[in-house]
């Protein structure tokens, strides 16, 4: 899994401040029929026949200071696609206010806060994309999500998983689902129904101290969307700044590196 190695993130907890009531029912859960893998592979087969996909989103990345203090940055965004090769994407966060467009050819980065816009010739598909993004250091780490094979990405290296059971989340019931790797272990809440959305990813890293995670919740997912070339192209605002492409790892989730207070 691609994600498994660009980003290492960590944590155990809720099993801990539930004491013994938690050991019982994952107990329970892990004795019954373990079909996660079945309902990974539906979740991803749904969403391959999606040609088009639109939704909000929450996400939420921790890290850890020198000091080991525990940091989470949240940020809120939108997200339409069109497969095999339109994408147009929002996050705003407190230190970015970012739009992405891809029209297939060119992906184009535009940092509203700053007026500023890198681009990068990347033909072929959303997919490839992802690849190219991740080739250039980028973790994406949600971006899983969008591949046409999710399944067989996200299960490539996966060493155990289980069946959790029921959760609800933003009111949605949804399975439960967890799974092992060498480096991360990684959660995933996919709607009950006929309609296996993925609501919720959470990836928890085995390597670094003090147990950062990232967080993504999925909202208003729709399919039955309009969507034409012109909304995947960019326009230049009057006033905006071209940047060099090695700009687009600085339109970032999180500040620069900084010293702290009285350091």
């Amino acid at each position: 899994m691609l994600w498994s190695r660009r980003l290492t993130l960590a944590a155990l907890a809720f099993a801990v401040s539930l004491g013994g009531l938690a050991a019982v029912s994952i107990g329970q859960a892990q004795a019954a029929d373990d079909d996660a893998g079945k309902i990974l592979k539906s979740m991803s087969d749904y969403m391959a026949a999606q040609k088009t996909i639109s939704l909000t989103f929450d996400s939420s990345l921790e890290v850890i200071t020198p000091e080991m203090e525990k940091i989470q940055f949240a940020s809120s965004g939108t997200l339409l696609m069109q497969r095999p090769n339109e994408l147009k994407a929002t996050r705003t966060g407190g230190y970015a206010d970012v739009e992405l467009f891809f029209d297939g050819k060119t992906l184009t980065v535009y940092g509203k806060n700053i007026n500023g816009y890198a681009q990068l010739d990347a033909p072929g598909s959303v997919d490839q994309l992802i690849d190219t993004l991740r080739g250039r250091g980028w973790a994406l780490p949600g971006a899983d999500l969008l591949l046409g094979d999710i399944s067989g990405t996200l299960m490539s290296d996966v060493i155990s998983s289980k069946n959790i059971g029921l959760g609800v989340v933003g009111g949605i019931e949804c399975h439960h689902l967890a799974f092992r790797n060498q480096d991360v272990d990684w959660q995933l809440w996919v709607e009950v129904g006929d309609k296996p959305i993925p609501r919720k990813l959470v990836i928890t890293s085995k390597a670094i101290g003090g147990a950062p995670q990232y967080t993504l919740v999925v909202k208003d997912f729709k399919t039955d969307v309009t969507a034409d070339q012109a909304m995947f192209e960019f326009t230049p605002p009057d006033g905006a700044t071209k940047l060099d492409v090695d700009a687009l790892a600085k339109l970032d989730e999180l500040p620069p590196a900084a010293p702290a207070k009285g350091q």
